[in-house]
């Protein structure tokens, strides 16, 4: 196995990821193709795929704005999951952001996904009881 960095040219097999993983899925919006070429060229995103004799594995999608980085759309291959790949996923992403000089990562993740949420916490992330999550959208579908 090894660690890679999806380009856009990577978009359909990051798509069947998340389908095969069971991630919800904005195809018309914010993980469209073209949102995707637009937040990797802005240098504030990458997407870390674990891959194995050209299979993908698993992915994850990491960002920052400077000063916080977050991880995002953690996938794991329903085939490949319950072996530790999404916490080398999470170690990984921790890895690259700590290379930005990032000091600070967060994560959203659904109360309801035990299995993330479990895969997190093992990893050291905690609840902050403090914090809400307030959103705005453009759209329904953002």
């Amino acid at each position: 196995m090894r660690f890679v960095h999806l380009a856009p040219a990577d978009y359909d097999r990051l798509v069947e990821l998340w389908q095969r993983a069971g991630l919800p899925f904005r195809a018309h919006s914010r993980d469209s193709r073209e949102a995707l070429t637009r937040q990797l060229k802005s240098g504030l995103q990458a997407v870390i795929a674990l891959e194995h004799e050209g299979d993908l594995l698993g992915a994850v999608v990491v960002t920052h704005d400077g000063r916080k980085g977050w991880i995002n759309r953690l996938a794991v291959d329903p085939a490949h999951q319950r072996q530790g790949l999404g916490s080398q996923l999470i170690r990984e992403s921790e890895r690259f952001l700590g290379s930005q000089g990032l000091q600070v990562i967060g994560v959203l993740a659904k109360k309801e996904n035990a299995a993330s949420v479990s895969t997190f916490a093992e990893a050291g992330y905690l609840p902050q009881p403090d914090v809400l999550y307030l959103s705005k959208r453009s759209s329904p579908d953002s």
